[in-house]
């Protein structure tokens, strides 16, 4: 399987370490390649950020994603997650829809994060994929996730506090350690937590390695053909045709 990353987030480092921690995860025969928005933020805190960051997800895939097998949007919150599952060839995965999915199987859930400007995101996305009755509460530190990720270990300790305090204060059998900044951290605070710590990524890729491996997969239904201005050539060449999806044998 090829596995694509799309870091909706415009730091290429980022994108490096996604891929080198998907690399640790995947099973032998999948690949994994990874490819950076061309534009919008640095990384993903606002509402306006991360309108344009669906837009750059759509992109991307016009560009790096004709050859894959699987896609995964590597930033918190799926921008252009449904919107791309239209277009696609291929099997789209969300972290944030991917763990909390894996934790509402297990129980109540809670979501740790960096960045205020994310908790009444996250909420609304949540009871989008309508499981709001099982999520405790969202919990963000007041560091964005680009923050988090330039020296992770300098925010492990308060991590791994409010992951500790989702569980023992509002009764979460199960944290999501979320963003695309917070890559790894879940593996190394979990022993300072009561409950399960779920790293978004790994959840996502556990998804994807699983929906690809069921025969006659189908996605969304494809898309109708749209007349654009002003996009890309590749994307405007994208939307330009219906997808038609085709069940794989």
């Amino acid at each position: 399987m090829r596995l694509l990353l799309i870091n909706a987030n415009t730091t290429a480092a980022m994108t490096d370490t996604l891929v080198t921690a998907a690399r640790r995860i995947v099973a032998n025969e999948v690949t994994v390649t990874g490819a950076t928005a061309r534009f919008g933020a640095r990384y993903i805190a606002t509402r306006s950020a991360y309108a344009i960051a669906a837009h750059a997800t759509l992109d991307v895939y016009a560009e790096r994603g004709r050859d894959a097998d699987a896609v995964v949007i590597a930033c918190f919150g799926d921008p252009g997650l449904l919107a791309l599952r239209e277009l696609a060839q291929a099997p789209v995965i969300g972290m944030a829809e991917a763990s909390c999915r894996e934790a509402a199987r297990r129980g109540r859930f809670a979501i740790v994060t960096g960045g205020v400007g994310w908790i009444t995101m996250l909420e609304e996305f949540v009871a989008q994929i309508g499981l709001s009755d099982l999520l405790c509460v969202v919990r963000a530190v007041t560091a964005t996730g680009g923050e988090i990720a330039a020296d992770p270990k300098r925010f492990e300790r308060i991590l791994a506090q409010e992951c500790r305090a989702a569980a023992t204060q509002d009764g979460a059998e199960v944290v999501i350690l979320g963003g695309a900044g917070l890559i790894g951290i879940a593996e190394r605070i979990a022993s300072d937590v009561p409950v399960p710590v779920i790293d978004c990524l790994a959840a996502a890729i556990r998804t994807a390695e699983d929906t690809w491996a069921v025969p006659g997969w189908m996605q969304e239904p494809g898309a109708r053909p749209v007349e654009t201005t002003g996009l890309s050539d590749r994307l405007a060449e994208l939307l330009s045709r219906r997808s038609g999806h085709e069940k794989r044998a």
